[in-house]
């Protein structure tokens, strides 16, 4: 898969501690990738990563500390890096602004500045989100070239971090020797997520305590999708870029068809139906702060020019998640390495663009 170009391929992380970050080195190591990844120390326990016992050199650092991200860098002499490291929590970000700040808006130049003086670098994919958007909750999906904006901190500081991208791009990356895209995902749920705040991780821990779990918004629609979904879009892009695919130095959109929009309720619903245990009330609390009530994404472009369709959609991508956590906690049994074959196999049944 991805004409095996991250098969020893040196390759830099960060965020290897976060849900999505887990589930990418997974992948990386299983396709040969020599990985060095680069992150704070995990915070909740249990955690994805290290369940699933990274191989690869995990080096735990802040990627607002510049000197020591720049030598870990230069140590590894990556050719490819994803940067994922993020405060990636909208309620997280009314309590504590600065950090939020620091962390996705510094941290992401921090993370350019050292690949400018790393020149073994080739290719980079940072990860921003689909909240960067001006949101004005309307019908239509947003396309990358759409107005960025954030009513709260953490959606303005990853749109910070999108105008970081492109300043870098136009001014120090101008040579097409490293290539520079970032991508701007939905939604994101799957096994190993136990983040505060976020819809699945509150109805699991909620779950498995034996405990009603509280809706609020539940009304609100996002654009759902399994973490793989968003993941393989991630490497294709950067096996692109590295292939030297200059005109895909932008910014994309990932995320799922419209069917696959579902609001607050329904996928607690749906969680339901995959494992009965689930128990839920809706709130009858005015819920503050501000968060999005409706949030789609046109996905078009990376349909037409990446080749891009989901593979899992919405009931399997539910069934998936439910089932993940079921066996955690039912037998301690590890699905990651299980589910992430299952998903390459139906890839590779649907034809995916990135399958071979």
């Amino acid at each position: 898969m991805f004409n095996s170009v991250y098969n020893q391929r040196s390759v830099f992380v960060t965020g290897q501690t976060g849900f999505k970050g887990s589930w990418l080195c997974l992948w990386l190591e299983h396709m040969g990738a020599r990985v060095t990844a680069y992150a704070l120390k995990p915070v909740t326990e249990p955690n994805h990563f290290d369940l699933v016992g990274m191989k690869g050199n995990s080096v735990i650092g802040d990627v607002c500390n510049y000197d020591t991200l720049a030598a870990q860098m230069a140590q590894c002499r990556p050719e490819i890096v994803f940067h994922l490291a993020a405060q990636a929590s909208v309620l997280y970000s009314y309590d504590n602004p600065l950090e939020t700040f620091a962390s996705n808006v510094l941290g992401t130049a921090n993370v350019l500045e050292a690949i400018r003086h790393t020149p073994s670098v080739r290719a980079v994919v940072i990860v921003t989100t689909d909240k960067c958007y001006e949101n004005k909750e309307w019908l239509w999906a947003y396309r990358e070239n759409d107005a960025i904006g954030g009513h709260d901190p953490y959606s303005a500081s990853k749109a910070c971090a999108e105008l970081v991208v492109s300043a870098y791009r136009r001014s120090f990356l101008t040579e097409g020797s490293v290539l520079v895209a970032t991508a701007r995902a939905g939604n994101v749920i799957g096994g190993g997520d136990w983040t505060a705040d976020r819809l699945v991780s509150d109805v699991m821990r909620a779950t498995v305590r034996g405990e009603t779990v509280i809706i609020r918004n539940p009304g609100s629609f996002r654009p759902w999708q399994h973490v793989l979904e968003p993941l393989s879009a991630y490497l294709l892009l950067g096996k692109l870029l590295f292939d030297g695919r200059q005109e895909l130095a932008q910014a994309w959109n990932f995320g799922p068809d419209e069917e696959n929009y579902m609001n607050v309720l329904t996928v607690v619903k749906c969680l339901q139906e995959c494992w009965p245990r689930v128990a839920y009330e809706m709130s009858s609390e005015t819920v503050k702060p501000h968060e999005a009530g409706l949030l789609k994404l046109d996905c078009s472009k990376a349909r037409r020019l990446l080749g891009l369709k989901p593979v899992w959609g919405r009931d399997a991508m539910l069934a998936k998640t439910a089932e993940w956590y079921r066996c955690f906690y039912n037998s301690g049994q590890l699905l990651s390495e299980r589910q992430l074959a299952e998903y390459i196999a139906d890839a590779r049944d649907a034809d995916a663009s990135w399958i071979q």
